[in-house]
């Protein structure tokens, strides 16, 4: 998807002339293109939900929400979590070193089948305060601060702890060879730093008009922004 979306991109602005975009800061826009529509799956998942709220939304085929919850899921991960040192009670949060993918959005923790309560900081002193409503081995409980997730009631022995969590989309690139005497670079998608968009084919035409309003930006070309804007706009205003 990731060369069929470059050739659109590279087909507008030559069009009329704006200019051309290299390789690397095409592959910038593309990961700021592609973080964009992944954070607005969450806005649109909660306008559905709304909708469903006020009984404005359909179901079967016409349950839009469905779909964004099987688009999200895809960036499910389900991970243990590694011990801090020989603390029994702190563990860490999923980073590219711990688990392999950082997480944009905790979900649920879990020791065994357990789930724990996620508290706030200013909320843990509180609740520890008394023993009615301090967390217990049958209700945990757990607070996050930096990369550290806390975990309440302290156990002797440090638990399994398995943190489910949505990670972020792993950063698009296209990547080429370069044939020299000043030709344009070549699609390669056999070299081992390649990566694809992560979204569904779907948002291609989304990513297309917000990498071209990233692109017309850096040209300073506003007729480019003005035009990506508005198929933008168009084709949100369809998907509602």
């Amino acid at each position: 998807m990731i060369n069929d979306i470059r050739n659109t991109v590279l087909a507008v602005l030559n069009k009329n002339n704006y200019g051309y975009i290299s390789p690397q800061d095409f592959n910038l826009y593309a990961q700021q293109a592609q973080m964009d529509l992944f954070e607005d799956y969450f806005y649109a998942y909660n306008y559905q939900i709304n909708k469903e709220n006020q009984r404005t939304s359909g179901t079967g085929y016409a349950d839009i929400k469905k779909g964004y919850v099987e688009v999200i899921d895809f960036f499910s991960v389900t991970s243990n979590l590694s011990q801090n040192g020989g603390a029994t009670d702190r563990f860490f949060l999923p980073s590219l070193a711990t688990t392999g993918s950082d997480f944009y959005l905790i979900n649920k923790i879990f020791i065994g089948g357990t789930e724990l309560e996620r508290v706030e900081q200013g909320k843990i002193l509180l609740l520890n305060s008394s023993p009615l409503t301090a967390p217990s081995t049958m209700f945990p409980a757990y607070t996050t601060q930096g990369n550290i997730a806390t975990i309440y009631p302290s156990l002797t022995v440090a638990p399994t702890v398995t943190c489910q969590y949505i990670r972020y989309p792993k950063p698009p690139k296209w990547t080429y060879v370069d044939l020299g005497n000043n030709s344009e670079p070549v699609f390669d998608q056999t070299q081992p730093d390649y990566q694809d968009f992560e979204l569904f084919p779907d948002d291609a035409t989304d990513l297309t008009m917000k990498i071209l309003q990233y692109a017309g930006v850096s040209i300073r070309e506003a007729s480019v922004v003005q035009y990506a804007g508005a198929a933008e706009a168009t084709e949100n205003n369809s998907e509602k």
